[in-house]
């Protein structure tokens, strides 16, 4: 009789199948490693299993039918301002976004908070919105000791590097890095502030340059104080010189790109704008990120989300790998998590799949004027830690007609 139950058991495992979802057919850009093909995808207990060519659907419960799909790693919003539910009527309350209900829409499946809170608000950010989120949510810290609440980021004797160093050490997983922005104030209190932090944590620090004036400009900025690595967001602002009269782009932008700084967009309500975007793009100088900068202002107006201010790159020409790069495997180095933005084996499964949608679209900038476009990406799928987490058309979902509805309406219950 042992060996007759024995001998069912293996043969009950043996039948089962190896992967829990299967993407078939779709065309894989994995940047990190080079791959920019059709291939399927494999997930099992919430990792990626497999990525090859033509995996047998019958080794997986679920299969996903992704032809004429993209398949990317999870992207990732770089710059994004998420501390909600404090009832402050500023960004760290009122005017931040909750991650879930427009990350996994958008494709997105890492948020990293852009500053808004400092080292003293930082636990109630986490307790509140990041242990709760199903988004992965990471922060840059803010060099103001609460961020961006009423006049915290104007309050130089509220800087507290010492501070900021220790909140991160103990916070090592989820801080990524320091942010400043919004000074008001003349001289360079802020950014020596944020660089001595980043320095004692071996962390970039991410610049929203506010206030400029003879002393305080974007050419000491780049090529004296920012190290290489740190990020300097809203390149494409034109609100600091990045673009000269004329239309000619600042050189002074590729000399701090030579120097190793990092570009990114930040979109946002304010930093986008066409006259400046198109020379800058038209001369090469393409960014390193993309990124929202979303929040209760941007959402609704030009900026929208990741995957707009995504087509509006296409639109002005970049490619599909390229943009692609730039929302998964760049931004994931860039804030030191290599093992995000990537579809490495045995990575957690965070997967996006995306349609590039042909027809006449328009695209609006900060001040609401439009660019005519014939492209644009839509989330159909995203995938976070292996579970489907949006799902457009249904791609990952059963008929209908087959589906059990007896698990949740009793007058179906076999």
């Amino acid at each position: 009789m042992k060996l007759v139950i024995f001998a069912f058991l293996t043969v009950s495992l043996a039948a089962q199948p190896a992967y829990d979802l299967l993407i078939k057919g779709g065309h894989v850009v994995d940047a990190k490693n080079n791959v920019n093909r059709v291939m399927d995808v494999a997930v099992a207990n919430g990792r990626i299993a497999a990525v090859a060519s033509n995996i047998d659907a019958a080794t997986a419960k679920r299969v996903v039918q992704a032809s004429g799909l993209y398949v990317t790693p999870g992207l990732i919003d770089m710059h994004a301002h998420v501390y909600a539910g404090t009832g402050l009527k500023a960004l760290t309350g009122d005017l931040s976004v909750y991650p879930d209900p427009i990350a996994f829409r958008s494709g997105v499946t890492t948020m990293v908070d852009a500053g808004t809170s400092g080292w003293r608000n930082f636990p109630d950010f986490r307790e509140r919105v990041i242990d709760r989120a199903k988004t992965r949510v990471l922060a840059f810290l803010n060099i103001g000791a609460v961020g961006m609440a009423p006049k915290g980021e104007n309050s130089p004797s509220d800087m507290d590097p010492d501070e900021a160093i220790r909140m991160t050490e103990a916070n090592k997983e989820i801080i990524v890095g320091f942010k400043v922005a919004h000074f008001a104030h003349g001289g360079w209190l802020d950014i020596d502030n944020a660089e001595k932090a980043g320095k004692a944590t071996k962390r970039p620090v991410m610049v929203d340059f506010g206030s400029t004036d003879a002393d305080r400009n974007i050419s000491t900025l780049l090529l004296d104080k920012l190290r290489p690595g740190d990020i300097y967001t809203h390149c494409y602002s034109g609100r600091r010189l990045e673009v000269l009269p004329g239309g000619k782009w600042n050189p002074v932008m590729q000399e701090g790109r030579k120097r190793g700084i990092i570009f990114d967009v930040g979109h946002g309500g304010g930093s986008f704008y066409w006259p400046v975007v198109l020379p800058a793009i038209q001369q090469k100088f393409l960014p390193d990120t993309i990124s929202t900068d979303l929040h209760m202002g941007s959402i609704n107006s030009g900026m929208k989300d990741m995957l707009n201010v995504m087509s509006k790159m296409l639109v002005l020409g970049m490619t599909v790998d390229d943009v692609i790069k730039r929302s998964t495997w760049n931004p994931a180095q860039e804030i030191q998590r290599p093992e995000l933005g990537n579809l490495d084996v045995g990575a957690e499964a965070d997967i996006t799949v995306l349609r590039v949608e042909k027809g006449q679209f328009g695209f609006l900038d900060s001040a609401g004027a439009r660019y005519p476009g014939t492209q644009r990406f839509v989330a159909e799928l995203t995938v976070r830690k292996g579970v489907v987490m949006w799902d457009l058309n249904g791609i990952a979902a059963p008929d209908w007609k087959s589906h059990d509805y007896g698990k949740t309406l009793k007058v179906f219950a076999k």
